[in-house]
């Protein structure tokens, strides 16, 4: 087995066990049905994309499996998503005590839906990921990297943001919070500082990125931001 491959199934393996222990631990129980459907949803989904990069671009897979605070070159940087990764665990563990504690429960259909809303965020970003094979989980410029304008890049600058903004809105839907969405309002701040230091690094160092500024207006939702 190729070295990738093996840590690729390590760091999945690493990602699904961290993930049951935030969803279930806080329920104080395995009798949450919400948070089996959430993280089958959230493991075929992030596990159908990762085979995809394995078999199709593995220098993608490469760049996405390095990610973290430790993996950013720029001080601003490994802040900035050392609190996306504080935020995205408030965000995951808060709705999973507002179903324990029953303080905003939702019906069984918006937890569904709320399923639905993340597999369509995945969806999303295969796209995105299928357009552009230099989307590393750190921001970095590649030796012979180039502009992607084509695709979701024609809408937005950063549809990889867009896609994880929906997963994200329907993540408390699918662990039976209401009260859970105002958590958004914690880990969008974040989300937009990191994109706004992307774009000054990117005008920086990738040549023809400020002119695909100027033809692209919209960051993240077309006609709002």
């Amino acid at each position: 087995m190729k070295d990738l491959h093996a840590r690729t199934i390590k760091a999945g393996v690493r990602g699904f066990v961290v993930l049951a222990i935030l969803v279930f631990i806080p329920a104080g129980t395995l009798r949450f049905w919400q948070g089996w459907a959430f993280l089958a949803t959230f493991t075929i989904c992030s596990t159908a994309l990762t085979v995809y990069m394995a078999l199709y671009d593995e220098k993608l897979l490469e760049r996405r499996l390095r990610a973290g605070p430790r993996a950013e070159a720029e001080a601003s940087q490994k802040i900035i998503m050392a609190l996306v990764m504080f935020g995205f665990t408030a965000f995951l563990v808060f709705p999973v005590l507002d179903h324990r504690f029953g303080w905003s429960p939702v019906p069984p259909y918006v937890s569904i839906i709320g399923d639905g809303m993340i597999a369509l965020g995945f969806l999303f970003i295969f796209f995105v990921l299928r357009e552009n094979s230099y989307a590393a989980s750190t921001i970095q410029i590649a030796d012979d990297q180039k502009v992607i304008s084509t695709g979701p890049y024609a809408l937005v600058r950063h549809p990889m943001y867009a896609g994880a903004l929906l997963l994200l809105a329907g993540m408390p839907f699918a662990l039976d919070s209401w009260y859970g969405l105002f958590g958004i309002l914690v880990v969008v701040p974040a989300l937009i500082w990191r994109l706004l230091d992307e774009e000054r690094f990117l005008t920086k160092n990738l040549s023809g990125y400020a002119e695909y500024t100027s033809h692209v207006r919209w960051r993240l939702i077309p006609g709002l931001f």
